[in-house]
């Protein structure tokens, strides 16, 4: 198989090469991307839970310290 690809290599041009090789690349990616494990929606209902009362927290902290900034800005 090798020899055959060879032999038709051969006969390409340098716009044919790269596409070739650019083929080549996706092949590479694409076997990159089926290796990557898949979340269950389930874990995913979990991390969006437990980040979600995260966000409100620091959202919550971030609320106060900003209507601190403003009193001591309108103050001064």
């Amino acid at each position: 198989m090798k020899d055959l690809i060879e032999q038709e290599l051969e006969k390409l041009d340098l716009e044919q090469l790269k596409q070739v090789f650019e083929f080549i690349f996706f092949l590479k990616f694409r076997a990159r991307l089926a290796t990557i494990p898949s979340i269950p929606d389930t874990n995913l209902a979990a991390l969006y839970g437990e980040f979600s009362e995260k966000d409100r927290q620091v959202g919550e902290l971030g609320i106060s310290e900003y209507a601190e900034l403003l009193k001591h800005e309108y103050l001064t």
